[in-house]
């Protein structure tokens, strides 16, 4: 599958830029040690005019940079941690409903369309105003409203998986339902939602700048949504404060589509081979 998708213009230009930006996350204490919140120098330094701080400084000095840096951080672990609670949730639910079918299928089908008839968003910034702003929270809070499309997708796959010989024979062994719908089912449900799990983490990334914009972020983190807000009050006067994380949070996001969009092509072809 790396061969495949390396041989992918738009996998390798995605891939690289996804990959710096995991490395940038990773080596964020390395590559800026110290508080990213913390007075740098003197305000409003614009770029490239102080070698000390290259991105300059925002309205209260601090630096751009470092900023940046560990913002990558924290976008990459709402975004992972986001999607692998939606992933588990929705994979749980879709499994579940499509292999038990019945009154179990309906009940659930039910809780799925009750969650999908709110926006992903209002939900988030409902949860997260009254649970309070932090990490975990908007993660889960973001995960509340991206779950529902795993659970669809594991279930129609689910649906096609049961009546196979494979879980024919299962049951004639005298597996238990829940282990041969463990076991047996629910890997082979699961390629196509990793497929889309890259539009949730891409999703995600976006609603956390969003929550941070309207200032429901984590205030002890450093975010790009919040470097924006920041930025937006000296917008005539220095643009790069919004335009630096803006363009930061708009690469990230390509590169999450372009390696999706790649994955999923790749597994089309294999499913229709």
């Amino acid at each position: 599958m790396i061969r495949e998708l390396a041989r992918r213009p738009e996998a390798r230009v995605g891939g690289a830029l996804l990959l710096l930006l995991v490395a940038v996350a990773a080596l964020a204490p390395a590559l800026s040690p110290g508080d990213p919140l913390a007075i740098a120098g003197r305000p409003l330094i614009p770029p490239l005019t102080d070698p000390a701080l290259p991105l300059g400084t925002d309205r209260l000095g601090r630096s751009l940079l470092a900023g940046l840096i560990h913002g990558a951080r924290t976008s990459v672990t709402i975004g992972v941690v986001s999607a692998l609670v939606a992933v588990a949730v929705g994979m749980a639910v879709g499994t579940a409903a499509g292999f038990a079918g019945g009154l179990v299928d309906e009940g659930l089908m039910r809780v799925v369309d009750a969650f999908q008839i709110v926006p992903g968003f209002l939900l988030a910034l409902a949860f997260v105003s009254v649970a309070g702003p932090s990490l975990l929270v908007v993660a889960v809070a973001i995960a509340l409203g991206a779950w529902t499309g795993p659970a669809r997708l594991s279930r129609a796959r689910v649906l096609s998986l049961r009546e196979a010989d494979f879980v024919a024979s299962a049951r004639v062994t005298g597996m238990h339902p829940v282990e041969i719908a463990v076991r047996q089912v629910m890997p082979l449900a699961l390629p196509p939602v990793l497929a889309v799990s890259s539009v949730i983490v891409a999703g995600a990334i976006l609603t956390e700048a969003a929550l941070s914009f309207l200032g429901l972020g984590d205030p002890n983190v450093v975010t790009w949504g919040g470097m924006i807000a920041e930025g937006r009050n000296q917008l005539r006067s220095a643009a790069w404060l919004s335009i630096i994380p803006g363009l930061a949070l708009v690469a990230t996001v390509v590169s999450i589509y372009l390696v999706g969009e790649a994955v999923g092509d790749v597994l089309a072809g294999r499913r229709r081979r």
